[in-house]
């Protein structure tokens, strides 16, 4: 009996389950490797192996993003009705920690943002007249940063910048 087809096939199997676990965690990325379900340890940019089938990679974008909060009809203190939009631009800081809460602590932290920041705006601008909402809009803009930085902080996301 010829063994050299069932050889070359068990090579050609060994070969490819060996490339199979081949990943890449690209420069803006960072990686989370899960073993069976479970939180194995962070993948930080460059080539890694993983045990095919077992272990999970996980890509997490570690760079400047930006969600907007569409615009929203909110009654005023004076009860007239005002459109407010807002752009957030965060980031998911890049030690493990943070990380491993914008993949585990929340879910879908884009449009846990995008509510936060429509809910905030209805908070704020739900106290003002319609005349003040309008002057004292960089007071709002620094209000509504300042809240989504304190409720985002335990996510791993930081908050550059609000824009209404």
């Amino acid at each position: 009996m010829d063994y050299t087809y069932i050889i070359i096939s068990a090579v050609i199997f060994v070969v490819l389950f060996l490339f199979s676990g081949i990943r890449i965690v690209r420069p803006t990325q960072k990686g989370l490797i899960e073993r069976l379900g479970k939180y194995q340890k962070l993948a930080n940019p460059g080539f890694h192996w993983i045990i095919p089938v077992i272990d999970r990679l996980f890509y997490v974008n570690v760079t400047e993003q930006m969600v907007d909060a569409e615009p929203q009809e909110i009654i005023t203190n004076d009860n007239l009705n005002a459109t407010v939009d807002a752009q957030v631009y965060f980031r998911v800081k890049s030690d493990e920690e943070s990380v491993k809460g914008s993949a585990y602590d929340v879910n879908n932290y884009q449009q846990q943002i995008v509510s936060l920041a429509r809910t905030t705006l209805r908070n704020i601008i739900g106290t003002l007249t319609l005349k003040s909402a309008n002057s004292e809009r960089g007071k709002i803009n620094s209000e509504l940063h300042e809240t989504l930085h304190k409720e985002t902080k335990s996510w791993g996301i930081e908050i550059i910048r609000t824009e209404l």
